[in-house]
């Protein structure tokens, strides 16, 4: 197929930009110099033109709306509370009502600014109860959906092994929410994923979507018109131990990656996910598929735009 990397475009519908890794800095160590500006560039050369940067809490979304100003055009943010972080609420200075009506003004201020596309990332995580118990993320959970529906901004939504709690407190308000929204990271069971696509969402897949021949089966039974793209950087990488990596014949190549005390200008970092991966994810979707590269990457453009606007309204 030659390359054709040039006239490929790409949504990378979540980067977690704001993490200190894409910053040099590691556990609060600063270990090598701050590469986001090459980070972001490198993506954009593989034809990554639009990035949503993942807001998984109050401080972390404003980061994100920070990056979305310094990108414009081409970085944009979600704000939301991501159900690890549900703890948070309860003891939130002033209270958790206070909190919400935070999240809220933000929400909307940076929506009318043209900054925020999506309201998440927020759901349920029953993988991980030890961060935040059950209570409150179902508590927290209802509550940012109507801040969702208040504030008109489609769903950016997380969901591990939570699903018939997520789809009984998430449908009654899909009706409200006309853009829908979107389930990203999924790796969930094929009758999961064919419900939400009934229920209206997009389903959004990055390398923790594609590990097990079990996630290829159902990657491969996502309708093409609901399916977008991310890496999920820092974390989700496509490893050489995952089901998909006997895809990744002919896709673009990645940077060198080094280990972070080695690292150099223009280089990788070993697991430090980024988003010029973007392309072998969509390299994956279309083996998997048995289809082009060049229709993966038009039907999850088309999705994301229509979704989120991306500044391409009107597309």
């Amino acid at each position: 197929m030659g390359d054709t990397s040039t006239s490929l475009r790409y949504v990378d519908i979540g980067i977690n930009l704001s993490d200190p890794v894409f910053k040099g800095n590691y556990h609060g160590k600063q270990v090598h110099e701050d590469d986001l500006d090459d980070i972001i560039q490198r993506a954009r050369d593989v034809g990554c033109q639009k990035f949503m940067v993942t807001g998984s809490d109050l401080e972390e979304s404003k980061h994100a709306i920070d990056i979305a100003q310094k990108y414009p055009g081409f970085c944009y943010a979600t704000v939301g509370i991501h159900p690890c972080q549900a703890k948070l609420f309860d003891s939130y200075p002033g209270g958790p009502l206070k909190m919400l009506e935070e999240l809220k003004s933000l929400a909307l201020d940076a929506k009318n600014s043209g900054h925020v596309v999506a309201f998440g990332e927020f759901g349920l995580d029953y993988d991980r109860l030890f961060l935040s118990a059950k209570e409150p993320q179902l508590k927290y959970f209802e509550a940012q959906l109507d801040l969702a529906v208040e504030t008109q901004l489609p769903l950016f939504l997380h969901s591990r092994a939570a699903h018939e709690d997520f789809e009984r407190l998430l449908a009654p308000r899909l009706e409200k929410l006309p853009k829908r929204g979107l389930v990203h990271s999924f790796t969930g069971t094929l009758e999961e994923m064919e419900k939400l696509v009934a229920l209206g969402l997009d389903i959004g897949v990055n390398g923790c979507s594609l590990k097990t021949e079990e996630n290829l089966e159902v990657v491969k039974a996502i309708p093409l018109d609901r399916i977008q793209i991310e890496t999920d950087g820092p974390w989700c990488e496509i490893r050489p131990s995952h089901a998909s990596s006997k895809f990744l014949q002919g896709a673009p190549a990645l940077p060198k990656a080094v280990k972070k005390e080695k690292w150099q200008k223009g280089l990788m970092v070993k697991g430090r996910n980024e988003p010029v991966a973007i392309a072998q994810v969509a390299h994956v979707i279309a083996g998997v598929k048995g289809i082009t590269v060049e229709e993966v990457c038009e039907a999850a453009w088309k999705n994301s735009t229509r979704m989120f606007g991306l500044g391409e309204e009107s597309y």
